[in-house]
């Protein structure tokens, strides 16, 4: 590795690490001050997977693809489509911290009874599972733009192995998982009104995404006769 190629990949490191410091300082300040409290255990615990999972990622994707770790510390709204902008922004930010201010008000007050250690142990093992597949999809999709876009001069091409041998679109089946398991995650079962939000704009994005690409992915509607389902094995 050449200096020039070390410090770039230290400058995406730095940018990568920027980037998840202050997302998730965003979640972690609209999940506590609607709580009114720091005193939350399992809040300190959702956001320190979160921030420990943007961390994993970064190790990845600055090394093994740095091309991919520049795209997504950049914000290129222009590349995107006008439909993607919008459905992009729910899915990633508005509609997760939506979520968790629900969920700090329901911890705030009480709205949603103690719940068993079980079933917030299920949150807890769903919400892990969910980042660990996403970080898997990214891992092997070098195309994971932050944006629906076909980068035909990058080679870009179908993927058919990792999870994507499983659903066409297991990023956001991850995606879905995790926003699933966070109001169980925090005990705050109201946190289901907003989770709504973010689920249905993942599932709206997630079918225009596919026309997208079986439209202008070579090799794409192949696939996707070969893998059917979109986001649940068996069902859609």
């Amino acid at each position: 590795m050449n200096d020039r190629t070390a410090n770039e990949r230290g400058r995406l490191a730095g940018q990568w690490l920027l980037r998840a410091t202050i997302l998730t300082a965003i979640f972690a300040v609209g999940l506590f001050v609607s709580a009114g409290t720091l005193r939350w255990t399992m809040g300190w615990l959702y956001v320190a997977a979160l921030y420990a999972n943007q961390g994993i990622v970064g190790a990845i994707l600055v090394p093994g693809n740095p091309q991919l770790a520049a795209e997504r510390t950049r914000v290129d709204r222009d590349a995107a489509r006008d439909w993607d902008r919008p459905l992009t922004g729910i899915v990633s930010l508005f509609g997760p911290l939506l979520t968790l201010i629900v969920a700090g008000l329901d911890q705030r007050w009480g709205g949603t009874p103690p719940l068993p250690w079980w079933l917030q142990g299920i949150g807890v093992v769903a919400g892990i599972a969910g980042l660990g597949i996403g970080t898997w999809a990214m891992a092997t999709n070098r195309y994971f733009y932050s944006f629906v876009r076909i980068e035909r001069e990058q080679g870009h091409h179908v993927i058919d192995t990792g999870p994507y041998r499983a659903v066409r679109h297991p990023g956001y089946a991850a995606g879905a998982l995790y926003a699933l398991a966070t109001p169980l995650w925090l005990g705050a079962l109201w946190a289901y009104a907003a989770t709504a939000v973010t689920i249905t704009a993942l599932v709206i994005r997630t079918a225009l995404e596919d026309r997208t690409l079986r439209a202008e992915l070579p090799g794409y509607e192949d696939y996707a006769r070969r893998v059917q389902s979109r986001l649940l094995p068996g069902l859609w």
